[in-house]
């Protein structure tokens, strides 16, 4: 107990001050005796210890900013002498820690305080998890020890096995702050400063470990970045080496984009667009993948024709001399490009070019059936204007991004299909061919047709934004040729922009003249035949237009004529064949067979369509042209009892109702047309369109069905020569239809010669040619009874025909 007392017996001590420095028990410190503080406290220890056995004692206590730390070690003097640097200096060694009491006099200029012994006690065996805990400490600093190759300090702690000292060890750290160093001399209780010190080595080690591993990764990209940067140096002295040789100039123009910018023609805003661009390639490096994005949009700016036109060829008589030697008919898109070129011509005679940033562009739709020339029109009409041509493929397009680009960030990113025609053409005034503008679809990726509404704007065009160049793109002077086969697929947003021109399809002269003018030479020539050995003259050439062929175009009568040239030259080289020859109609059997398409009138009376009663010849259009459309109407038989209407033939739901119109129409006035109208209640009517897997729709077939019915009712026969269209209302009133051009042209190719119309689509006729019209006797009329006066046949001899009854 004497002993216990003895050691917590209050102690009296001069205080040695350490600024932002923590001494901890254990550790021995060389001390600056030339600081004036440290050398009073020394001096007062010494002059303290003359009257008491041992060695001059101090308190060693942290300031930190002025403050003194409530905890200090007892510290002893264990020599004074001088420093390595020659300065005066001291030797203490840490020995307990001590809590400050009040301060009190003593000897010197020293502060002299009071303070206690803390008591630093270890329970003895060590519990198992602090013996785990001192293991942990001393694989922790072996390793921070080994890794500065510090080796023999290792060797000293491994021999501690004080936990109060070895946690103390920890003062010698030179990774711990002042202020973590004040945390372990204020933890009084052993273990759990030897746990906050085995905390602090840990965080360092793994702070260590992480600076290395960035350490490392930065020193590995400096490494390859000096070898990419010496490899390139090497690569540019061999380049120079290589242009020396080659006597090539050094610094070629192409590798200097500023120098290929400042020295192109282009518009004040996209030069300044293009310098920006210049400025970050300049500043990113060469590994960026920004930097080749950059290089490609200035490839393609630059490459753009922001300065070239071409100057258009105003002989208007010449242009026009240059569309009717390349195309036979089609007057009306002929008129159009000569009264553009008349006007083009007038506005730059008079200095009006440019209106309000606007040229004069022009904006046509080309509708009509497949092969009657819109596509080789466009050829055409650049080569009538002097301009460049180019064709863009619209058929199948779903992305947006097809017709305005795609953004730069995207990988293969590329600007829209109509830059891309401009920088094809080479030329800001191409005739662009937007070519099956009706086959546009969409979905997800967005609506090219929606996309296309301000490249075919007039009032807009002359500003484009491109997704790709962003900057404004002058589309105003372009000739816009866009070609669809069905006007209805068109948005109707995207049609009103555009001028609307029909071609309807030729007539059976025009196909001669093509085909003796156009397709015959070219087919000669992949033949490999001279126009001097095979000859075809014009009566075989009008056979395989109206017999062999039945179609609103001549890509048929292409095929018939190549086919044709090559049966003659197989037989030549075979030498069943002499040359040169001369084709006419009667070869044609033998040599490429029967005709496909024998007119109706051409037929055997009793072989024909319309030799029974309840079949009448209407007129259709498809997205082929017109056609000749065929109804065909019985009646059942009334013991089974099935009644009403039965419509076949892939009918549309205008269709169907115009058939139940046509039959209402005949229940309540046939009383007055004098037809067994009692048939009808009783009896179900059906009604057939032929070539069943073939859709139809539409409401012109309403007269058509009437008439095969009231045929069929009274037994009258449809006469052969008679094709009719319109719609039907309940009261028998012919309403108006459309495509009355397209259907009469069918009915001449189909040897029709009287033709039933509305009255009110008599105008329309002005649309059909002369000698279509001199073919054909054409009926207007306005009510349902004057189709069946001129359809219907007279009954022979009085007698009534039997009426066809459904199986």
């Amino acid at each position: 107990m004497a002993a216990e007392s003895a050691a917590f017996t209050p102690l009296t001590l001069p205080v040695l001050p350490l600024d932002d420095e923590v001494v901890l028990p254990g550790m021995v410190v060389p001390l600056d005796l030339s600081d004036a503080e440290v050398r009073a406290a020394v001096e007062a220890a010494q002059a303290a210890a003359r009257s008491e056995p041992g060695k001059p004692r101090v308190l060693l206590v942290p300031r930190i900013d002025g403050t003194h730390a409530a905890t200090g070690v007892l510290g002893t003097v264990e020599q004074v002498g001088r420093l390595a640097d020659g300065d005066p200096g001291a030797l203490i060694r840490g020995r307990d820690r001590v809590r400050i009491g009040a301060g009190t006099t003593g000897p010197g200029a020293a502060l002299w305080v009071e303070g206690t012994r803390v008591d630093e006690t270890v329970p003895d065996p060590l519990p198992g998890q602090v013996t785990e805990l001192v293991k942990e400490y001393k694989a922790l600093a072996t390793a921070w020890l080994r890794k500065r190759g510090a080796w023999q300090v290792v060797d000293r702690v491994q021999a501690i096995d004080d936990v109060s000292a070895l946690a103390d060890n920890s003062g010698y750290s030179p990774f711990l702050s002042t202020e973590q160093k004040v945390e372990l001399l204020e933890t009084t209780d052993p273990v759990a400063r030897l746990k906050l010190a085995t905390q602090q080595l840990r965080d360092h080690l793994a702070e260590q470990d992480v600076a290395e591993t960035i350490a490392k990764d930065v020193q590995e990209g400096v490494d390859k970045q000096q070898r990419e940067f010496l490899l390139r140096r090497q690569l540019e002295a061999v380049r120079k080496e290589l242009r020396e040789i080659n006597g090539e100039q050094e610094g070629e123009e192409s590798d200097d984009y500023r120098a290929r910018v400042e020295a192109a023609d282009l518009p004040e805003k996209v030069r300044e667009a293009a310098l920006k661009e210049v400025d970050k390639l300049e500043r990113s490096s060469d590994q960026s993948p920004e930097g080749s994005w950059i290089r490609t949009w200035l490839d393609t700016v630059l490459e753009m024709p922001w300065s070239e036109r071409t100057e258009d060829a105003y002989d208007i008589r010449g242009a026009q001399a240059v569309l009717d030697a390349e195309h036979a008919g089609l007057e009306d898109v002929k008129e159009r490009i000569t009264e553009y070129l008349a006007v083009r011509k007038r506005r730059g005679d008079r200095g009006l070019g440019v209106v309000g940033g606007r040229r004069g562009g022009a904006v046509l739709a080309l509708v009509g059936p497949p092969g009657v020339g819109k596509t080789s029109l466009g050829e055409s009409v650049a080569h009538a204007m002097g301009r460049k041509f180019v064709r863009v493929a619209l058929g199948g397009v779903r992305d947006e991004a097809e017709i305005r680009g795609h953004r730069r960030t995207y990988v293969g990113a590329l600007p829209g299909r109509i830059v891309r025609a401009i920088k094809e053409a080479g030329s800001m005034n191409p005739v662009v061919l937007l070519d099956e503008i009706d086959k546009v679809g969409s979905d997800f990726r967005g609506d090219p047709a929606a996309a296309l509404l301000e490249v075919l704007d007039p009032a807009q065009n002359h500003t484009f934004r491109d997704h790709y160049l962003e900057v404004e793109l002058d589309l105003s002077d372009v000739v816009f040729l866009a070609t669809a086969n069905v006007l209805e697929a068109i948005p109707e947003a995207l049609l009103d922009r555009m001028e609307l021109v029909r071609l309807d399809g030729y007539t059976e002269d025009e196909k001669v003249v093509i085909a003796r003018d156009h397709l015959l030479p070219r087919q000669l020539e992949r033949a490999g035949l001279d126009a001097d050995e095979v000859t075809v003259d014009e009566g075989a050439l009008r056979k395989l237009a109206g017999e062999y062929t039945r179609e609103a175009g001549v890509r048929t009568l292409e095929r018939s004529i190549a086919r044709l040239l090559r049966k003659v030259a197989a037989q030549h080289e075979l030498g069943e064949r002499e040359l040169p020859f001369t084709v006419t109609d009667g070869d044609l059997r033998e040599l490429i067979g029967r005709p496909h398409h024998v007119p109706e009138s051409a037929q055997d009376p009793a072989e024909r369509r319309t030799a029974v009663p309840g079949v009448a010849t209407g007129l259709a259009v498809t997205g082929a042209g017109g056609d000749v459309l065929y109804v065909e109407a019985s009646l059942a038989d009334p013991e089974t009892g099935a009644a009403g209407l039965t419509l076949t033939g892939q009918l549309g739901d205008v269709m169907k109702e115009s058939a139940q119109i046509a039959l209402s129409f005949l229940r309540s006035h046939g009383a007055e047309l004098e037809l067994p109208v009692g048939d009808l209640k009783d009896r179900g009517a059906h009604i057939h369109f032929p070539a069943g897997a073939v859709p139809k729709d539409g409401p012109s077939a309403g007269v058509t069905m009437t008439t095969a019915l009231a045929s069929l009712l009274s037994g009258r026969l449809v006469r052969t020569d008679v094709a009719m269209t319109g719609e039907v209302s309940l009261t028998g009133r012919v309403l108006p239809i459309g495509g009355v051009k397209q259907k009469l042209l069918a009915a001449h190719r189909a040897g029709i010669t009287t033709v039933i119309i509305p009255k009110r689509n008599e105008p329309d006729l002005d649309d059909v040619p002369a000698q279509v019209l001199d073919t054909l006797d054409v009926h207007a009329v306005t009510d349902v009874r004057q189709v069946l006066e001129l359809a219907l046949a007279p009954a022979t001899n009085g007698a009534e025909r039997e009426v066809p009854v459904a199986a």
